[in-house]
């Protein structure tokens, strides 16, 4: 089974991160900033991922370590579980709805990290949550996930709705990326043999 357990420590976290890419997506994380929680649920439920992060930040400060850090984790967590990639698909994409949010994701388990982002957020906070850090984490995560990673916003008006939908959609683009490929479950998924 692909899965990993690591931990991250830094003067400004302490974070520990169990994912199983096989799992049936159960979660259970607690960071101590409760929308971001909600985000992560979110993601490990709609990937078919378990996924438990356990996270102390400097939260005295602001949010933005704890967010950024636990994207760099579950990037390195990702890394990790997928090994050499044998078998993957490798390509993801999902058009999801929520409400008035419409959110394009594409991704590639390329092991080239890159991000392009097209997702503004009409206001600065979700509740006490800054919504800078929506984009924060996922440049972490595409950066330490080895993922080419397209976010776009075509619709949306309601910030939480825009963020919810960019991360379940960021989750459905990845769970068909990290299914196995039928037909080619033996081979790494590139012409150059390795990613």
């Amino acid at each position: 089974m692909r899965t990993v357990q690591i931990s991250r420590d830094t003067a400004e976290t302490k974070i520990s991160v169990d994912l199983n890419l096989d799992g049936t997506g159960l979660y259970d994380n607690q960071t101590g900033v409760g929308f971001f929680d909600h985000m992560l649920d979110q993601l490990a439920r709609h990937a078919l991922m378990d996924l438990t992060v356990r996270c102390s930040g400097d939260l005295h400060i602001d949010d933005h370590h704890t967010v950024e850090d636990v994207g760099i984790a579950l990037g390195q967590a990702l890394t990790q579980a997928l090994g050499d990639k044998r078998g993957i698909r490798r390509y993801g994409d999902c058009l999801l709805a929520m409400d008035d949010a419409l959110v394009r994701c594409a991704l590639d388990l390329s092991g080239r990290p890159y991000l392009v982002w097209n997702l503004d957020l009409p206001t600065q906070k979700i509740g006490t949550f800054d919504t800078e850090l929506v984009r924060e984490f996922f440049q972490a995560l595409s950066t330490h996930g080895g993922i080419t990673l397209h976010v776009d916003k075509l619709h949306g008006i309601n910030s939480h709705h825009i963020a919810e939908a960019a991360f379940k959609s960021v989750a459905r683009a990845l769970r068909d990326a990290l299914e196995t490929d039928p037909r080619k479950s033996d081979a790494i998924p590139s012409t150059k043999g390795s990613l």
